[in-house]
């Protein structure tokens, strides 16, 4: 049987606010254990909540961005469970009106096509604690420091039908919410994490299968692994003749599995209502054109500029305009070299990235400035080195060994373009090699690159490759 997985993301996002939605607790991440959390966070008898304006703020210029319906008014909930790092034993949420309705987002796949995927709702909560259960033999530790921790959880219809497309989707909201700086986007400190909504149906099928949660996901890859995982889990247990539970699942990144946390609720189970301590919210229209004028050039429009303004690929620029950090390095490469923007995007997105991706770095503290990398792009642009040294000068750059006119005065590494000098070696290449020499003029054409690449060796790389290729051409 054929079958069709169906892929819908809860996202949390940790506004970057400096303190908490309801309190003044702080927010800053890695304080000693209950150390940042307040009366409020924990509902002690007699405390009332205050909503933060600055998280509600946040919340609207999300809205504004994906041009959803605004609520006002807009209703806070409680959601009521027990869990052992939820000290009120209930979470302040929204359910029927959040302050973010329907909006969409458009994303690019692998192929470059366009899908668009539309957000049901974005709603302002608190976050909760967090159990430890590492360092405490045959117990839990409670940290209440993440408790009130404003988040803004959007949910997407299940409009995505493969892992590499909720991906897609992750990603372009990842850079959303970054560009807005409503989030600071460190998925490893949990300020951008999502539960993934998983279920498979025979292809044609209209109705959804049962879905399963996988809960508190904080990385792109593990996100694909896990929705690959899952999707494959569950087509198994069906065709074996099994029954799919809703119910939330954990990722287990070392075995590369999902397992079964807890049955799954529907809302009804959480006897949602509203919070009789905070009014409803009413956004005035002039607070909404202030925070309109405020938006800054959001991805897509940065993408559309990149290809107007540098001639680039619409892949290209999607890929430099994914990070914001990215894109502001690009720019000034670009506005510092004499090279074309095309080849400081290959040198950010190719050698950079890898040297980044290798070392484990953020592009905010790369080794190699964007100065630095415009210089080693103007050596190549004005034919002092090849794009081959240019390899050995950046490595040189990326450990601190000075900039590129340094480097390559220093190592020796000036390009040859002395015609006779070039010619001397290439006189020399094929008097050494006589019988390459009798099969290129009997027709194996093939050949020639052994020239080239024989030249360029003898030159230690320093040739010309251009004046290379077309002197071999006349000599052979």
């Amino acid at each position: 049987m054929q079958w069709e997985s169906v892929i819908g993301l809860e996202v949390h996002v940790q506004l970057n606010t400096k303190s908490k939605i309801f309190s003044a607790g702080a927010t800053a991440y890695g304080a000693e254990p209950n150390t940042q959390a307040c009366a409020i966070d924990l509902a002690m008898p007699g405390v009332l909540p205050v909503l933060n304006k600055e998280a509600l703020r946040m919340a609207l210029k999300f809205g504004l961005a994906i041009n959803a319906k605004l609520n006002s008014p807009a209703v806070f909930a409680r959601k009521n469970y027990f869990y052992p790092d939820l000290p009120k034993g209930y979470q302040i949420s929204q359910l029927d009106t959040p302050i973010v309705g329907t909006g969409a987002l458009d994303i690019v796949l692998e192929d470059g096509r366009k899908k668009t995927i539309n957000i049901t709702r974005a709603h302002l909560e608190e976050d909760a604690g967090k159990s430890l259960h590492e360092d405490f033999q045959g117990m839990s530790g409670i940290d209440l420091n993440r408790a009130g921790v404003p988040l803004l959880e959007i949910v997407s219809e299940p409009e995505m039908r493969s892992a590499k497309e909720a991906v897609a989707y992750l990603k372009a909201l990842y850079a959303l919410v970054t560009y807005l700086g409503i989030c600071d986007g460190n998925m490893q400190e949990g300020s951008f994490r999502c539960d993934a909504n998983v279920s498979v149906r025979p292809v044609g099928q209209k109705e959804f299968g049962t879905r399963t949660e996988t809960k508190n996901v904080n990385s792109f890859r593990f996100v694909e692994k896990a929705i690959n995982h899952e999707i494959e889990r569950q087509i198994n247990v069906i065709e074996e003749g099994g029954t799919i539970i809703q119910e939330t699942r954990l990722f287990d990144a070392d075995k590369n599995e999902t397992r079964s946390m807890r049955s799954k609720g529907n809302a009804n189970d959480y006897r949602y209502f509203p919070d009789p301590d905070l009014l409803p919210v009413i956004v005035e229209p002039v607070m909404l054109e202030e925070l309109r004028a405020q938006l800054p050039e959001l991805p897509w429009q940065k993408q559309a500029r990149f290809i107007s303004e540098f001639s680039l690929s619409e892949y290209d620029a999607n890929v430099l305009v994914s990070n914001q950090d990215l894109a502001q390095y690009f720019e000034a490469v670009v506005k510092a070299t004499q090279a074309p923007a095309k080849q400081a995007a290959n040198w950010v997105m190719g050698d950079l990235s890898a040297a980044l991706n290798r070392d484990s770095l953020e592009i905010t503290h790369s080794p190699v400035s964007a100065k630095q990398l415009a210089g080693l792009l103007d050596r190549i642009q004005d034919n002092t080195i090849s794009g081959k040294i240019a390899k050995t000068v950046f490595e040189a750059m990326w450990q601190g060994e000075g900039d590129a006119d340094a480097i390559i005065a220093a190592k020796g590494l000036k390009q040859v373009t002395d015609t006779g000098e070039i010619e001397t070696v290439i006189d020399a290449v094929i008097a050494n090699n006589p019988q390459q020499l009798a099969d290129y003029k009997s027709g194996k054409d093939r050949l020639f690159g052994f020239f080239v690449g024989e030249v360029m060796k003898a030159s230690k790389g320093k040739a010309n490759p251009g004046q290379v290729n077309e002197l071999l051409k006349q000599k052979l």
